[in-house]
């Protein structure tokens, strides 16, 4: 399956979306990019929202239809994350799986806390800078469980079969032996990164601890559970679209709708404001 992106406006504005195509057709990366790429269930696709080393806080939007990627707004203006030292900007790969939902009407036994009503957070260690709206196949290594104002928020670690670590990386405790450092790097990344827009440090379950591949691919089939539900109208739906173009059973299925997505535009990135460069020493935070 070949995925493509189609851009619409500068990125960096509020008008930029990110589309994704399947052989040049609009689809939704929420709803019809299957999770798993392969028989075996040992591949996932994901969708990177934002790139590594980038600051713009980039996400498939629930709420619009075929779901775009777009940059998040607060108050009308550009959400960017601040480079909290020694860091710039988000420290992988990140994004998110296709066809999964963190359920918010249901609260998980060892987290104590209801999901956020996103698709699943994924963060890819390998050693390519991604760009917005890739596909990436890549293979499940272990979670975390960041507890994010009261909703459980698991971030899955993951890395793409195509990196040269991949064969050596297959449960949480290879990744500590071939890349030391980095899942305490992490928690500590997740836990400082909202502290210079003024909000407290975020906690997390398990004291922090990146539970295993297991323990990972549980949660996922959790999620991808609780989608199936959603896309099938057997849980409230709240302000998500569910518009698709492949899933032709859904009631919400319309192949009209990739036929809509204005045609791709080729724009410049508009500059980012220079106080986006700043670093921001956290006590505490090592």
């Amino acid at each position: 399956m070949t995925y493509t992106s189609r851009a619409l406006g500068a990125a960096n504005t509020l008008e930029n979306r990110v589309f994704i195509e399947k052989d040049g057709k609009p689809v939704s990366p929420f709803h019809d990019i299957p999770l798993y790429a392969n028989e075996e269930k040992t591949v996932l696709n994901m969708i990177v929202e934002v790139p590594r080393w980038t600051n713009a806080k980039m996400e498939i939007s629930k709420e619009e239809k075929l779901n775009p990627i777009l940059q998040d707004t607060k108050k009308g203006k550009l959400r960017f994350v601040r480079n909290c030292f020694p860091h710039h900007g988000y420290i992988h790969n990140y994004g998110a799986f296709p066809q999964t939902w963190e359920d918010p009407n249901v609260t998980h036994p060892e987290t104590k806390a209801k999901g956020d009503n996103d698709p699943l957070d994924v963060c890819e260690i390998g050693e390519q800078v991604a760009y917005v709206g890739q596909v990436k196949q890549v293979k499940i290594l272990g979670v975390m469980a960041l507890l994010d104002e009261g909703e459980t928020d698991w971030k899955v670690i993951v890395i793409d079969v195509n990196d040269p670590l991949a064969p050596k990386l297959n449960d949480v405790e290879d990744v500590e032996t071939h890349l030391p450092g980095l899942l305490r790097a992490t928690n500590e990344w997740f836990r400082i990164y909202k502290i210079p827009d003024g909000k407290p440090e975020n906690q997390f379950a398990f004291s922090g601890e990146c539970k295993n591949r297991k323990y990972a691919e549980e949660i996922v089939t959790e999620c991808n559970e609780a989608w199936e539900k959603l896309i099938k109208g057997e849980s409230p739906k709240g302000d998500i679209d569910l518009t698709n173009t492949t899933l032709a059973q859904t009631a919400t299925y319309s192949e009209a709708a990739a036929t809509e997505v204005p045609a791709g535009t080729n724009y410049a990135p508009a500059p980012i404001d220079k106080s986006i460069d700043k670093w921001f020493f956290i006590a505490g935070a090592h």
